[in-house]
């Protein structure tokens, strides 16, 4: 996998050298490059923002610069494209036109968004947030295989589903935002092109700049890829991931007993079974707690008869489609 990032401060991404992260790179799993904006800038100052349109506080990221930067790295000319909507969604369809509706939106309002575009006032991004376009339908126009990434706290929230699916991609652009972000028009002209341009929040908070969003992703993407971890099991029954979704069970190690504190007796049973379905009811039981939203998304018909006996204990209806809290 290749990995372009572009960043006012490259040298931020030097992180990226240490743990598997680094040695993914050393054994040729993943190549990171990270380049400096202001390399494509043409002024004595290397100027890279400009007043907003409209007016208010802060500068925004001038489109012209990152458009220099991104035709080179996504291998495109430049060409004009008047018929592209500056306003719509990323991800609604269609962006070339004038149609703006479908999907979820953010609340009205704008604020400082440093680490991407305006930022609504309060903002909560819906999870239920239209899917963004699957990696093989991009258009002909542009490399299938890439996926250009901005951060935008004002997007839709970045998931455990979005590394998977990202992680077959083989040429990932990122962007890192700064100030009160980049000009809107730019992830939209590319998506325009054919490129596939995704904007992701990593929360409902504001950051400095993107550099930090964009080492979350990749952290969350790259572990991934296949020989990346060393036993690769170990991602297996992670929270966030499958179909059914669930938090993971807590983890303890030796000694058994620490400081007064004993781990549960059934996972020194040697009881294979019951330590499986101690860990599964617990899974279950601190999702139940913690993110009831997860368990509003279970698929009852994908449940065992002991999963299912473990949510009406813990207070659910589930003989649905999907468990209902009674």
């Amino acid at each position: 996998m290749l990995i372009d990032i572009v960043s006012v401060f490259p040298e931020y991404f030097s992180v990226l050298d240490l743990s598997l992260l680094g040695k993914a790179q050393s054994k040729g799993l993943v190549e990171v490059r990270a380049h400096n904006l202001r390399d494509w800038t043409h002024d004595v100052h290397h100027s890279v923002d400009d007043t907003p349109v409209g007016g208010g506080a802060g500068m925004v990221m001038k489109p012209a610069v990152w458009a220099e930067c991104l035709d080179e790295l996504l291998g495109l000319e430049p060409v004009d494209m008047p018929q592209v909507d500056p306003t719509a969604e990323l991800w609604d369809e269609p962006v070339v036109g004038g149609d703006t509706t479908g999907g979820d939106t953010i609340d009205e309002g704008t604020a400082k968004g440093a680490d991407g575009a305006a930022k609504p006032d309060d903002a909560v991004v819906s999870e239920s947030v239209s899917e963004p376009v699957p990696l093989a339908e991009a258009s002909e126009s542009a490399d299938s295989d890439t996926v250009l990434i901005f951060p935008n706290p004002s997007a839709p929230l970045f998931t455990q589903r979005d590394a998977t699916q990202l992680s077959h991609a083989g040429h990932l652009v990122f962007g890192c935002g700064r100030y009160e972000g980049y000009d809107a028009r730019v992830p939209r002209y590319y998506k325009a092109r054919g490129v596939d341009v995704r904007e992701y929040s990593i929360g409902d908070y504001v950051l400095n700049g993107g550099e930090v969003a964009v080492s979350v992703m990749l952290e969350a993407i790259t572990r991934l890829l296949p020989g990346f971890m060393g036993n690769p099991d170990s991602i297996v029954e992670e929270s966030y991931t499958g179909s059914n979704a669930l938090l993971e069970h807590l983890q303890y190690t030796r000694p058994t007993t620490w400081r007064g504190i004993s781990v549960p007796e059934v996972l020194t049973s040697g009881d294979h079974g019951k330590v499986d379905r101690y860990r599964r009811d617990q899974a279950l039981a601190r999702t139940a707690d913690i993110r009831p939203d997860l368990i509003e998304k279970l698929d009852c018909t994908a449940l065992s008869k002991a999963d299912r006996k473990t949510l009406i204990a813990l207070g659910w209806e589930v003989s649905g489609r999907n468990p209902r809290r009674l």
